[in-house]
């Protein structure tokens, strides 16, 4: 059963647009509590698309959050396709998750051929519920050959939401595709949209789309307190600010949540 998807700003207005927020550590979550998100997706490594947090990161996080808490179930970037061993991985965190007492976890797998990993999915979907843990399908679902398809299969496996950006780079590129998806939904399942979405676009998307709930990360740019810069090394693959981290603000997030609900 879709769970209520009751307002995160707690005016007495009654019900209407929820915010998730993609939160990159427990910082990021204790954030998106502070600033009136309903649910927190915990994850770590935003620059690859997100991969399961460490059972540290989890467990602080259950013990400090109010609001639900869903973990990513993501060994790795890149696809989707995965090996036998990376699935059992992913079973392992979830039963993890299970024993942490999280709320939810977000799952995702397909097949070479774009659709999903029918069998996989079921179980791992069947692995959470059983214990009382909600499921969202994450972004591989924009990867699918076959949206509408991949959308009945979804419902029919039992979970919750799909996040998706209507399988486009951003929620707004993808806003078409997302409206026709909610309509198709019926109600069945909810559909939030993630990718690119900010305080500029998030009202034109809730009032197009028709969605309840969205999805943002609401991060801003912190700079490090370290006082001695060596600036002649990266320290990965990736050039970027080796002393500033991202981390998700709760003005930010207020700010979303107003705008949606505008």
């Amino acid at each position: 059963m879709t769970e209520p998807l009751t307002t995160a700003v707690q005016n007495g207005n009654g019900p209407g647009v929820s915010l998730e927020v993609c939160a990159n550590s427990v910082t990021s979550a204790l954030a998106a509590q502070e600033g009136g998100a309903v649910r927190v997706e915990l994850c770590e490594n935003l620059k690859e698309g997100g991969t399961t947090p460490s059972h540290g990161q989890i467990l602080m996080a259950r013990n400090l959050l109010h609001i639900k808490l869903y973990v990513l179930i993501r060994p790795r970037g890149g696809d989707f396709l995965y090996t036998d061993l990376e699935y059992q991985i992913m079973c392992a965190d979830i039963r993890y998750c299970i024993e942490a007492g999280c709320d939810g976890v977000v799952i995702g797998v397909l097949k070479a051929d774009g659709s999903i990993d029918i069998e996989r999915c079921t179980e791992m979907v069947r692995l959470a519920k059983q214990w009382g843990l909600g499921v969202t399908f994450h972004r591989a679902f924009d990867m699918c050959a076959d949206q509408y398809k991949a959308l009945e299969e979804i419902i029919d496996m039992g979970c919750e939401r799909i996040l998706t950006s209507g399988g486009k780079s951003t929620a707004m590129e993808g806003a078409s595709i997302i409206n026709h998806l909610v309509e198709k939904a019926g109600g069945r399942i909810s559909i939030m949209p993630g990718a690119g979405v900010t305080e500029t676009n998030v009202a034109d998307l809730v009032h197009f789309t028709g969605v309840t709930e969205v999805h943002s990360s609401a991060r801003v740019l912190i700079k490090s307190k370290m006082e001695y810069h060596n600036d002649y090394i990266l320290m990965s693959d990736t050039p970027g600010d080796e002393y500033a981290i991202d981390v998700s603000d709760a003005g930010r997030v207020r700010e979303l949540i107003r705008l949606a609900n505008s």
